[in-house]
């Protein structure tokens, strides 16, 4: 799709927007929804007030920006470029995506969900604000890092290696058979995050 072709969308669906070089840039104040859309040009920001929803969405160019005020939903979308970053106000959710590069970026306030995510590089840091929904990785590789405030989703976990760390409490079928909080083997009077960490710091977990 090229830049004029999508300008002809956003003018159909009376979307306000600006060109900014080689950029256009979306500017409405409410959510944008392009859930019929399959593919966009390169360089599209959406700084719209709201949410962006492109459900139906293949392919994400290059260069394209989420720097609007709610959530990003992209269900359908099973590959990143690897420069994309998302500093939106809301979720990120892409429900189909199973690969993830390294240089992606979650800075986002709110909830990431990668519910299909096969496998995560290593290293790779998680900056958003709330909580994260990894329902299908079954290992965490070295150096991951979370850094966001909420809690942990990680159903099929088999095996998390020593030195990650949680600043939440998490929640693992495979491993506790629901929250870690309300695991059999707790301590009790012993805060239940600093006990699961230790016990990854043992390598108690680690089943590599």
């Amino acid at each position: 799709m090229t830049i004029e072709e999508f300008k002809k969308v956003l003018d159909r669906q009376r979307y306000s927007y600006k060109i900014k070089g080689d950029k256009i840039v979306i500017t409405d104040d409410g959510i944008v929804w392009l859930n019929s859309l399959e593919t966009l040009p390169p360089g599209v920001v959406f700084k719209n007030g709201e949410g962006v929803w492109m459900k139906s969405l293949e392919i994400l160019p290059p260069g394209v920006e989420f720097k609007n005020g709610g959530d990003v939903d992209l269900g359908s979308l099973e590959t990143l470029p690897p420069d994309v970053k998302f500093n939106n106000g809301g979720d990120v959710q892409m429900n189909s995506l199973e690969t993830i590069s390294p240089d992606v970026e979650f800075n986002n306030s709110g909830s990431v969900r990668l519910v299909s995510l096969k496998t995560l590089p290593p290293s790779f840091v998680f900056g958003n604000g709330e909580n994260i929904y990894l329902d299908l990785l079954k290992t965490l590789p070295p150096g991951v890092v979370f850094k966001n405030r909420g809690y942990f989703f990680l159903g099929s976990i088999e095996t998390i290696p020593p030195g990650m760390e949680f600043r939440n409490d998490v929640y693992s079928n495979s491993l506790f058979g629901g929250w870690f909080k309300n695991w059999d083997e707790n301590i009790k009077g012993i805060d239940s995050t600093r006990l699961l960490n230790k016990m990854i710091k043992d390598g108690l977990f680690d089943r590599r």
